[in-house]
């Protein structure tokens, strides 16, 4: 999972300018809405569009690689275990045996 470090992007941000970042602030840099950037900020598995994440970096003056961070860590290099497949029943008819009296 990607979370998006907006809070902490933000306290960067200060720390950088010397100027304080508020939601209100970067609603107006953005025009993300408030909700929208709330959420963001409080939750690590929000699914943002690439267009919100370039939104936030240019108005905090970053890189998507300061802004997000992968959460699970990285996939495995190993191949993903195959799900198997579901072997067809088939019901095989099996032919009956002719006697000398049925033919």
């Amino acid at each position: 999972m990607i979370a998006i470090k907006l809070r902490e992007a933000m306290e960067t941000f200060k720390r950088r300018t010397g100027e304080r970042m508020t939601y209100d602030i970067l609603v107006e840099m953005t025009g993300i809405g408030h909700g929208t950037l709330r959420t963001i900020g409080s939750t690590d598995d929000y699914n943002a569009t690439l267009g919100t994440v370039e939104k936030i970096c240019r108005a905090l003056g970053t890189n998507p690689g300061d802004l997000l961070e992968m959460i699970d860590g990285p996939p495995n290099s190993e191949p993903s275990p195959k799900k198997t497949e579901k072997k067809k029943k088939t019901t095989k008819t099996k032919k009956k045996k002719t006697t000398k009296k049925e033919k």
